[in-house]
């Protein structure tokens, strides 16, 4: 995955770390979104399904021991990376943050080498454990673990089959699926369909990303196009 691809959740009360990191990581390439306290990064994390939530533990409202325990108890988010922002004298131990949940500390005040190359090691896992699972092209991706699609980082209400069939045609971008294929692969026997019932389909799908991702061969089935494709409807 390009850094491009990866979110950020950056949370803190302190409107002085927000900005300073929230350089040094847009800076990387990284998509970063900001919360100034637990109870926003909750709404955030939800709308927003980052990779990566770098979360305070001293905030008003809600702190970030009490948002990483709920954020754990959330559909989608049970394995987001999560790392601590720590203050040298607060009252905290790694093994509290740890027990809340947390997969990482950085202590403050940040430096912005040691930020980055923590963040960098951080996201490396969200690398390799999504290779798979996760395809990525440009603004949209495609969670297959997770049956999610998001376009320019908001999450699209995508109906199991239209998931099933437009992460099929994203599997590999240099084919052309028949209509045969498709109907046996997202269909299979569950139910009797015909393949008007694919094209009511691809048409939902064109409506939620776009026009420029599938294309039309006539006679045959469909092609997924990727950004560095040309749109080749026949």
């Amino acid at each position: 995955m390009n850094n491009s691809s990866l979110k950020i959740l950056l949370v803190d009360d302190e409107p002085d770390i927000l900005e300073i990191v929230g350089y040094n990581l847009t800076q990387e390439r990284y998509t970063i979104f900001k919360a100034s306290n637990g109870k926003e990064a909750i709404s955030m994390a939800q709308k927003h399904q980052p990779h990566l939530i770098l979360l305070d533990v001293m905030m008003p409202e809600m702190n970030g021991l009490e948002a990483c325990v709920m954020l754990r108890t959330l559909s989608g988010l049970e394995n987001v990376l999560i790392a601590f922002f720590t203050a040298r004298n607060e009252e905290y131990s790694q093994l509290t943050g740890f027990d809340a949940g947390a997969d990482d500390y950085i202590t403050k005040p940040i430096k912005p080498k040691i930020l980055v190359s923590k963040v960098k090691a951080l996201l490396r896992r969200v690398s390799s454990a999504n290779n798979k699972n996760t395809l990525s092209f440009g603004h949209l991706i495609i969670n297959k673990e997770r049956y999610q699609v998001s376009v320019h980082g908001t999450l699209i209400d995508f109906p199991k089959k239209e998931f099933e069939l437009l992460a099929l045609l994203a599997s590999d971008s240099e084919r052309i699926f028949t209509r045969h294929e498709i109907l046996e692969t997202v269909w299979g026997n569950e139910v009797i369909v015909g393949e008007r019932t694919i094209d009511v389909h691809i048409r939902k799908i064109r409506e939620k990303i776009g026009d420029n991702f599938v294309a039309t061969i006539k006679g045959v089935g469909y092609r997924f196009i990727t950004p560095n494709q040309h749109k080749d409807e026949v």
